[in-house]
């Protein structure tokens, strides 16, 4: 028995000895950086469409979607403040966009267009909101939502354009 309590003994004082490597000094136990400030996002590399002098008379009185382009130049000076702890202003927002769409706009092009802004602007939401996003990541995902945005304008475009070529008499 003597053996046995000498040997515990032993053991307890080495492992008393090592040091606790469960506290680590690596950089991923700092807070993660989430300010994006204008000059990040004047890097930011895409397209940006804009619309025709015609789809602006066509959606003049769609008060969300100049509520969303609102947003989005916002979030170009980069105010996240929108996405932040806001899903009420973004649930009514999403809903009333797709709503109210202008009668002569409701085509299943740009129903889809939205579609796509609609998941982008939870998918940024939830990257604000979330403590382990990186810089990176929610630069990422304000491109993918400025993307969708841009595309929703291109469709509203080409829509507009389409329908006044049908309204053209054909010889």
């Amino acid at each position: 028995m003597k053996p046995i309590y000498l040997f515990s003994l032993f053991i307890l004082f080495l492992s008393c000895n090592q040091r606790d490597t469960s506290k680590s000094d690596n950089k991923t136990d700092q807070p993660f950086i989430k300010t994006v400030n204008q000059s990040d996002l004047s890097k930011i590399n895409y397209t940006e469409f804009v619309l025709s002098p015609e789809a602006q008379r066509a959606i003049e009185n769609w008060v969300e979607y100049n509520q969303l382009q609102e947003q989005v130049g916002y979030l170009k000076k980069g105010d996240l403040s929108f996405f932040n702890d806001n899903k009420k202003a973004i649930e009514t927002l999403l809903k009333d966009l797709n709503k109210n769409i202008p009668e002569d706009l409701k085509d299943n092009s740009i129903l889809a267009r939205l579609k796509v802004v609609e998941t982008t602007i939870y998918k940024l939401e939830s990257l604000v909101q979330l403590s382990t996003t990186t810089k990176p990541e929610l630069i990422e995902g304000i491109k993918a939502f400025l993307i969708s945005v841009s595309n929703l304008d291109l469709q509203l475009n080409e829509v507009i354009e389409l329908r006044r070529y049908e309204n053209i008499p054909k010889p």
